[in-house]
């Protein structure tokens, strides 16, 4: 059973950082890309950050380029996103998804796998 689980989520002062954790499970995950979306109240869910099955390429959504940097350790199973200068437009709930054959995409269509989501609340 595939499962990947989003941690680190919390309430930060605008310019903070967090570091959001996408633990995945059940399927071999050095395969996979990995993307992390959000989705704030009242809004449609939108991409944020993704990286190839080996860690050599990322894609950024301009909203937060320079910003945020993902990163992954295969051996631990993991992608990580880091986030600084964080701004209240950044709240929302986070979620890490995995897309088949290892390449990068903005498109959350193509991604099979989802995790529950963790909230990442940013006060002014």
């Amino acid at each position: 059973q595939v499962q990947l689980v989003e941690s680190g989520g919390g309430l930060v002062q605008a310019g903070g950082s967090l570091s959001l954790s996408c633990a995945a499970s059940g399927r071999a995950f050095s395969s996979y890309a990995i993307g992390w979306f959000r989705q704030a109240p009242g809004k449609a869910r939108e991409f944020v950050a993704t990286i190839n099955w080996s860690g050599t390429s990322t894609n950024y959504a301009d909203s937060v380029k320079g910003r945020f940097t993902i990163s992954r350790d295969n051996a631990k199973s993991t992608v990580n996103l880091q986030m600084n200068s964080l701004k209240p437009e950044d709240t929302a709930v986070y979620y890490c998804a995995d897309k088949r054959y290892g390449l990068t995409s903005i498109n959350q269509f193509e991604y099979e796998y989802w995790g529950q989501g963790t909230q990442v609340t940013v006060s002014s």
